[in-house]
């Protein structure tokens, strides 16, 4: 069964660079190098505080939509960079939407 993509690439607009940072070290001991993703999203501007137990702020000023996979390579995102509209963001958290099946649908990237 095939199931419908909910981010549609007609609506995916606004050019954006990402780089995912993986874990773990080389056979040399060095980090992982990070995986590059160059596309188009759907992004969407928005604000939020969180206090925290220490009273921290944390604003997520935007979430940024793909269709599919777009790091195939990791199991789960769990930080980065990304570059949008000329100003570079860091990635608070990653989210791999899955079908039934385990297909992934669409990639959801919440940056600060």
């Amino acid at each position: 069964m095939r199931y419908p993509c909910l981010v549609k690439k007609s609506l995916c607009k606004v050019e954006i660079t990402c780089s995912f940072e993986r874990e773990g070290l080389n056979k040399y001991g060095e980090p992982l190098e990070t995986i590059e993703y160059f596309g188009k999203c759907n992004y969407q501007d928005k604000a939020r505080t969180i206090f925290t137990a220490e009273k921290k702020e944390i604003k997520i000023t935007g979430t940024a939509l793909f269709p599919g996979d777009i790091c195939p390579e990791l199991p789960v995102i769990s930080g980065g960079t990304a570059v949008i509209f000329g100003v570079k963001r860091r990635i608070e958290q990653g989210t791999k939407a899955r079908n039934p099946d385990g297909t992934v649908n669409f990639t959801e990237v919440m940056l600060v």
